[in-house]
């Protein structure tokens, strides 16, 4: 797929939104290499290979946070968030606006969601994993989200590195597949453009070639 047909593709994916999540809501954060991609000129660190591994071990603030949040009916919001360990601002400002305030925030037991959990008004269950197990109280867990960072980091690999700045787009993408993964796929693309068709979008042609 050409560069700029896959973003125009893309930037119509990601103008379809999210839906509210309602219920048990689990969170928790994914992370990924930064990449320059495409980029001239580096200042804040030395240039690096494709492929090649970050000058800091662990996580950085040479690794880009992407904060996951899905109810158990499915409905998923995956959104960058920003470098290192991500703060509960950062968290409130990618996915606060999709959790419906009647929700129960469901994480494992960073500070960061207990944060997040106040500033919101949600109530919030924090598994101990250590001392608790994987399920606690026989419904909360964050087992879903989890499986969603494996299957999104293992569908990842074959771009061998996304450019940062188009990060969400591909996160928009793979959302989309794993929400029509049970719909014939002609149909998630006539459902796709349709959709996309009822949304107000302010991107011009001339500024996605000039991102491709």
């Amino acid at each position: 797929m050409r560069s700029e047909r896959r973003h125009k593709i893309l930037n119509a994916l990601g103008s379809l939104g999210f839906e509210q999540l309602n219920g048990i809501v689990e969170s928790d954060e994914t992370f990924f290499k930064e990449s320059m991609k495409g980029k001239r000129k580096i200042t804040h660190r030395e240039p690096k290979e494709r492929g090649g591994k970050d000058q800091k071990r662990g996580i950085s603030n040479l690794k880009i946070a992407v904060v996951v949040a899905q109810d158990r009916n499915g409905n998923v919001v995956a959104r960058k968030a920003g470098r290192g360990r991500v703060r509960a601002e950062e968290i409130n400002a990618v996915i606060g606006d999709y959790i419906d305030t009647s929700a129960l925030l469901c994480t494992d037991t960073a500070t960061n969601y207990k944060k997040f959990a106040l500033i919101k008004g949600l109530k919030h269950e924090a598994v101990n994993v250590s001392k608790e197990g994987y399920v606690k109280k026989g419904i909360f867990h964050v087992q879903q989200v989890n499986n969603f960072h494996k299957r999104l980091e293992d569908w990842m690999v074959r771009f061998q590195g996304v450019a940062t700045k188009y990060l969400d787009n591909y996160l928009y993408w793979f959302r989309w597949l794993e929400l029509g993964k049970n719909i014939a796929f002609e149909k998630r693309v006539e459902q796709m453009l349709i959709s996309a068709c009822r949304k107000s979008n302010k991107n011009t042609v001339e500024a996605l070639r000039k991102t491709a």
